[in-house]
């Protein structure tokens, strides 16, 4: 649709994403472990695609030329990959390095985890962070991470033979020790949580290597509503809960466990960053949207639109409550495309002269400069809830 018509996209937004949308926007329910991955950077991704185009390949070729004279032209996929996700229902994740201190702990605490990094290893982790897990000097942060990058890789490259023989010490000790498993769980999480992850994660994916990583990774829980942010070769996998999520419009992953795919763990070892960091740097804080007026029945009931603004320019995402029937929120037109998404309720979404019917599960575009009214129809507790995602250059470059 857009490539046959670039002013739904406006002329700024296609010419610099080569006649594509630049994000994509879904919505993810996650009864099943998503895979252990990360999505490389501009610059590795190419690379990728280079050395290994079966497991890294292109992508259709956003073509402007008219229909009849269309061909299926391959692309390098070099687009770097963040993404956002927005919890609908509780949500559950391993994203990003745990603090180190935390590590050290598990590392402790966990024999299993131990064994399989090995105990040189995991002295020699313990040793080189020793009075400066918290260090912000630079010369401590870099070796930190180089800690960090060698006792990940041991675990990451250890033999199927050791993870098979180590789950089953890991799981026996998750069933047996309850609330004391993992000394207790640490600063970030309890014992008891720990131990049903481990065997939750071992029923779905059984001696899987995930079921260690999950002792470097912060183990994070979203309510609805919270989100968190991840950059481009951020370490992360999805556990459960219904989400929205909008990254950057690419293909990109390397996985490396909790999955059936293609793992390629040198690349993944070799091309995070190794920020260790508590969760409470990933989550995002919403505010009010400043490009919407809201209807004086939508302020009686307290509906709301709120933005939830990544430190990207290809994408933001809008959510919108309507408590009461007849509220509406109008959005002014913006310098780029838009995608509304109805998560609960029914209403009406307007663009110019046409209205059309949502309810949960609908899907709209809007293009450019278009005005997009939404209305809700009935009076239900829940409201009726979108999420509109969009870019918009201009708003990014005044920000």
């Amino acid at each position: 649709m857009v490539q046959d018509n670039q002013a739904l996209m406006s002329q700024e937004i296609s010419k610099r994403y080569n006649h594509k949308l630049p994000f994509l926007f879904k919505v993810l329910s996650i009864r099943k472990a998503l895979s252990i991955q990360a999505h490389p950077n501009k610059k590795l991704a190419g690379e990728l695609h280079e050395k290994d185009p079966k497991n890294y390949p292109g992508t259709p070729c956003a073509n402007p030329l008219p229909l009849p004279c269309k061909l299926l032209i391959l692309q390098i996929d070099n687009n770097h990959k963040p993404e956002m996700t927005i919890a609908i229902t509780p949500f559950e994740g391993l994203c990003g390095f745990r603090p180190l201190a935390e590590i050290t702990h598990f590392l402790a605490t966990v024999p299993s985890l131990r064994n399989i990094i090995g105990e040189s290893t995991a002295k020699k982790f313990e040793t080189s962070i020793k009075s400066q897990e918290t260090s912000t000097d630079p010369k401590a942060l870099e070796s930190n991470k180089k800690a960090l990058k060698e006792a990940f890789t041991a675990l990451m490259s250890a033999s199927n033979d050791d993870i098979a023989v180590a789950a089953n010490e890991l799981v026996a000790s998750a069933e047996k020790d309850g609330e004391k498993f993992a000394g207790g769980g640490g600063s970030s999480n309890e014992g008891k949580e720990l131990a049903e992850l481990v065997v939750r994660s071992n029923s779905q994916f059984p001696a899987d290597l995930g079921l260690f990583v999950m002792f470097f990774l912060n183990y994070v829980k979203l309510q609805p509503g919270e989100a968190m942010f991840l950059k481009a070769d951020d370490i992360h996998a999805y556990l459960s809960g219904d989400i929205i999520e909008c990254m950057a419009s690419s293909d990109n992953v390397v996985r490396a466990g909790f999955t059936p795919k293609f793992k390629d763990i040198s690349t993944l070892t070799s091309m995070l960053t190794y920020d260790h960091n508590p969760p409470s740097q990933q989550k995002m804080s919403p505010v009010d949207y400043p490009y919407v007026t809201l209807s004086s029945s939508a302020y009686s009931s307290n509906s709301s639109s709120i933005l939830y603004d990544p430190p990207i320019e290809e994408f933001s995402v809008v959510k919108t409550d309507l408590k009461k029937k007849g509220a509406k929120a109008t959005f002014d037109g913006i310098g780029g495309p838009s995608i509304v998404i109805c998560t609960g309720g029914e209403g009406t979404i307007s663009v110019g002269p046409k209205t059309e019917k949502m309810g949960t599960g609908f899907v709209f575009f809007v293009g450019a400069t278009a005005e997009c009214v939404l209305e809700a129809s009935s009076d239900r507790d829940d409201g009726f809830v979108t999420f509109k995602a969009f870019c918009d250059l201009s708003e990014k470059e005044a920000a």
